[in-house]
C-alpha cells in the first residue's frame, strides 16, 4: 500500500462509524450496513479521487443509495414475513465492535427502531438522512430521484409518525434495571397478578421469528395479555426458559440473553421502560438475526 492509499484508508475509516450508522438505521441490519459501507470502499478505490472533493458526502451518497437499493427490495420481502419485523439486536459485548459505536443512541433503541421500520422506505430514508445525518434535502432528492419538495414531504410525514408513536424518554439504567428484574421475578413465580403488576397498563410484546421460531405470531397487547403470555411461556417450557439468561444491553437498554434449552430457541429479549415499569418487550428469536450474538458475553455491570 503506497503512502497516499494508507491515507485514504486511515480518512475512510474515520467515516466509518457514520456510514455504519447510516447503514443500520435504513436497513436495521450491521451486515447488510457493512456490506454497503465495503462495497463503497472498493467504489472508492475505483475513483478518480481528484473528482471527490469531499469524501464524507460522497461515501454517504453510496452507502445511502446502496441501502435504499436494499431497503426497497426488503420491502417486498416483509410483505411475506411471517409475524412482526424487528431490526438486528446490537448486543453490548465487552470486545470493541463497529456495532457498538452505535449502540447507546436514543433514536436506535428497539422501540424506536420498530416504528422507524414500518415507514415506507423512501420515507426512512429521507427521515434518517435529513433529521439524523444533516443531510440536504436537495441531496436525498437527488439520491431519491424526485422534486426537493417531495424530498421535504417524504421526511415530514416520517417525523410526523415517530413523533407520534415516540417511546418514552429513556430511564437511568439502575431504574431501567429494577424494572426488568421485577418483572423477571414475577414471572418466575408464574403468578399472572404478580406479572401484571410490573407492567405498565399499555405494556406490548413484539416477537420477531420469521415463522422459523416459537414466539407471539402477532403483537401482544395491554398489561392483562402480556401477563398471560409470559405465564404461559414459562408454563409451557418450565423454569429452564430462564436458566442460563445473562443480563446485556441490547441498543442501548437492559436486555437478556436467553440460550434456549429443549423445545425453547435461543433469544435476545429487549424491553423498554415507562413510570418504573417494563412497557414493551422485544423479542428476537429468528436465528438471521442472531448469527453475531456471542453467547459467552460476561454478565453486564449495571
Amino acid at each position: 500500500m503506497t503512502t497516499s492509499d494508507a491515507a485514504l484508508a486511515a480518512e475512510f475509516d474515520r467515516h466509518r462509524g457514520r456510514l455504519i450508522g447510516i447503514g443500520y438505521r435504513l436497513t436495521g441490519s450491521i451486515a447488510d450496513a457493512e456490506d454497503a459501507v465495503q462495497e463503497a470502499w472498493l467504489r472508492l478505490a475505483g475513483t478518480d479521487r481528484a473528482g471527490v472533493r469531499d469524501l464524507g458526502g460522497w461515501l454517504t451518497a453510496v452507502v445511502s443509495r446502496l441501502c435504499l437499493d436494499r431497503m426497497r427490495s426488503a420491502a417486498v420481502r416483509r410483505e411475506r414475513y411471517v409475524g412482526p419485523w424487528l431490526p438486528e439486536p446490537i448486543v453490548t459485548a465487552p470486545d470493541p465492535d463497529p456495532a457498538d459505536l452505535v449502540a447507546d443512541r436514543d433514536d436506535l433503541r428497539m422501540a424506536a427502531l420498530r416504528v422507524l421500520h414500518e415507514l415506507p422506505p423512501d420515507q426512512r430514508f429521507a427521515f434518517v438522512l435529513h433529521d439524523g445525518f444533516d443531510v440536504p434535502f436537495s441531496e436525498i432528492a437527488e439520491l431519491l430521484d424526485c422534486a426537493v419538495a417531495t424530498a421535504r414531504q417524504h421526511a415530514s410525514r416520517g417525523r410526523r409518525r415517530m413523533t407520534d408513536a415516540a417511546p418514552a424518554e429513556r430511564a437511568p439504567l439502575p431504574v431501567q434495571q429494577e424494572a426488568l428484574d421485577a418483572f423477571l421475578t414475577a414471572v418466575a413465580s408464574r403468578d399472572v397478578a404478580a406479572i401484571g403488576r410490573a407492567l405498565h397498563p399499555d405494556a406490548a410484546v413484539y416477537g420477531d421469528s420469521g415463522g422459523r421460531a416459537r414466539t407471539a405470531r402477532r403483537p401482544v397487547l395491554g398489561r392483562e395479555k402480556v401477563a398471560r403470555f409470559a405465564a404461559g411461556l414459562v408454563g409451557k417450557y418450565g423454569d429452564e426458559l430462564l436458566a442460563g439468561t445473562r443480563p446485556v444491553l441490547v441498543n442501548g437498554d437492559p436486555g437478556l440473553l436467553v440460550p434456549g434449552t429443549g423445545e425453547a430457541a435461543p433469544r435476545v429479549l429487549a424491553v423498554a421502560v415507562r413510570d418504573g415499569l417494563v412497557a414493551d418487550l422485544f423479542d428476537v428469536v429468528n436465528p438471521d438475526k442472531l448469527t453475531r450474538v456471542r453467547w459467552d458475553v460476561h454478565p453486564q455491570e449495571w
